[in-house]
Protein backbone atom coordinates (compact mmCIF):
# COMPACT_ATOMS: atom_id res chain seq x y z
CA UNK A 1 0.00 0.00 0.00
CA UNK A 2 2.83 2.38 0.85
CA UNK A 3 4.39 1.81 -2.55
CA UNK A 4 1.21 2.88 -4.38
CA UNK A 5 0.95 6.00 -2.20
CA UNK A 6 4.56 6.87 -3.02
CA UNK A 7 3.88 6.31 -6.72
CA UNK A 8 0.79 8.55 -6.58
CA UNK A 9 2.79 11.28 -4.83
CA UNK A 10 5.52 11.05 -7.47
CA UNK A 11 2.91 11.26 -10.25
CA UNK A 12 1.32 14.30 -8.65
CA UNK A 13 4.72 16.00 -8.31
CA UNK A 14 5.52 15.22 -11.96
CA UNK A 15 2.20 16.66 -13.13
CA UNK A 16 2.66 19.78 -11.02
CA UNK A 17 6.16 20.32 -12.40
CA UNK A 18 5.00 19.87 -16.02
CA UNK A 19 2.13 22.31 -15.47
CA UNK A 20 4.15 25.03 -13.75
CA UNK A 21 7.03 24.75 -16.24
CA UNK A 22 4.63 24.92 -19.18
CA UNK A 23 2.95 28.02 -17.76
CA UNK A 24 6.32 29.66 -17.09
CA UNK A 25 7.43 28.86 -20.66
CA UNK A 26 4.26 30.55 -21.94
CA UNK A 27 5.01 33.69 -19.88
CA UNK A 28 2.15 33.22 -17.42
CA UNK A 29 2.30 35.68 -14.56
CA UNK A 30 1.97 35.09 -10.83
CA UNK A 31 1.81 31.27 -10.91
CA UNK A 32 0.49 30.00 -7.56
CA UNK A 33 0.04 26.39 -6.44
CA UNK A 34 -2.42 25.63 -3.65
CA UNK A 35 -2.43 22.31 -1.77
CA UNK A 36 -6.00 21.02 -1.56
CA UNK A 37 -5.23 17.44 -0.45
CA UNK A 38 -6.90 17.63 2.96
CA UNK A 39 -9.38 20.36 2.05
CA UNK A 40 -11.21 19.31 -1.11
CA UNK A 41 -12.39 16.10 -2.72
CA UNK A 42 -12.25 17.31 -6.34
CA UNK A 43 -8.43 17.69 -6.62
CA UNK A 44 -5.18 17.50 -4.68
CA UNK A 45 -3.72 20.73 -6.09
CA UNK A 46 -4.93 23.92 -7.69
CA UNK A 47 -2.70 26.03 -9.91
CA UNK A 48 -3.71 29.62 -10.65
CA UNK A 49 -1.97 31.79 -13.24
CA UNK A 50 -2.55 35.00 -15.17
CA UNK A 51 -2.39 35.61 -18.89
CA UNK A 52 -2.74 39.02 -20.49
CA UNK A 53 -4.80 38.15 -23.57
CA UNK A 54 -7.35 35.59 -24.76
CA UNK A 55 -4.88 34.14 -27.27
CA UNK A 56 -2.18 33.73 -24.64
CA UNK A 57 -4.58 31.98 -22.25
CA UNK A 58 -5.89 29.69 -25.01
CA UNK A 59 -2.31 28.85 -26.02
CA UNK A 60 -1.39 28.09 -22.40
CA UNK A 61 -4.34 25.67 -22.16
CA UNK A 62 -3.43 23.98 -25.46
CA UNK A 63 0.20 23.57 -24.41
CA UNK A 64 -0.89 22.11 -21.06
CA UNK A 65 -3.02 19.52 -22.88
CA UNK A 66 -0.11 18.56 -25.13
CA UNK A 67 2.45 18.33 -22.32
CA UNK A 68 0.15 16.38 -20.01
CA UNK A 69 -0.67 13.96 -22.83
CA UNK A 70 3.07 13.49 -23.38
CA UNK A 71 3.45 12.18 -19.82
CA UNK A 72 0.38 9.96 -20.12
CA UNK A 73 -2.30 12.09 -18.45
CA UNK A 74 -5.56 11.25 -20.18
CA UNK A 75 -9.03 12.77 -20.16
CA UNK A 76 -8.01 16.34 -19.42
CA UNK A 77 -11.05 18.61 -19.64
CA UNK A 78 -10.91 22.26 -20.71
CA UNK A 79 -13.68 24.80 -20.16
CA UNK A 80 -13.79 28.35 -21.50
CA UNK A 81 -11.02 28.02 -24.10
CA UNK A 82 -13.16 29.66 -26.78
CA UNK A 83 -12.08 33.11 -25.66
CA UNK A 84 -12.94 34.23 -22.18
CA UNK A 85 -11.45 35.80 -19.07
CA UNK A 86 -11.12 32.42 -17.35
CA UNK A 87 -10.10 28.99 -18.65
CA UNK A 88 -10.28 25.90 -16.47
CA UNK A 89 -8.05 22.90 -17.19
CA UNK A 90 -9.10 19.87 -15.16
CA UNK A 91 -6.34 17.26 -15.13
CA UNK A 92 -7.98 15.20 -12.39
CA UNK A 93 -5.60 15.50 -9.47
CA UNK A 94 -4.68 19.05 -10.45
CA UNK A 95 -7.06 21.80 -11.53
CA UNK A 96 -5.58 24.78 -13.36
CA UNK A 97 -7.27 28.18 -13.53
CA UNK A 98 -5.99 30.60 -16.17
CA UNK A 99 -7.27 34.14 -15.73
CA UNK A 100 -7.02 37.58 -17.20
CA UNK A 101 -5.89 39.96 -14.42
CA UNK A 102 -9.34 41.49 -13.76
CA UNK A 103 -11.09 38.12 -13.53
CA UNK A 104 -8.42 36.73 -11.23
CA UNK A 105 -8.88 39.67 -8.89
CA UNK A 106 -12.68 39.35 -9.04
CA UNK A 107 -12.81 35.62 -8.25
CA UNK A 108 -9.92 35.67 -5.76
CA UNK A 109 -9.48 31.89 -5.68
CA UNK A 110 -6.20 32.10 -3.77
CA UNK A 111 -7.95 33.95 -0.98
CA UNK A 112 -10.92 31.57 -1.02
CA UNK A 113 -8.68 28.50 -0.72
CA UNK A 114 -6.03 30.07 1.51
CA UNK A 115 -4.88 28.05 4.50
CA UNK A 116 -5.29 31.27 6.52
CA UNK A 117 -9.05 30.85 6.33
CA UNK A 118 -8.78 27.46 8.09
CA UNK A 119 -7.24 28.97 11.20
CA UNK A 120 -9.50 30.45 13.89
CA UNK A 121 -9.20 34.19 14.37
Amino acid sequence: MRRSADKAAERLAQMEQVITESLADDKAEDIVTIDLASRASFADRMVVATGLADRQIAAMATHLLEKLAAIGVKRVQVEGAGGSDWVLVDAGDIVVHLFKPEARELYALEKMWSADLDEPA
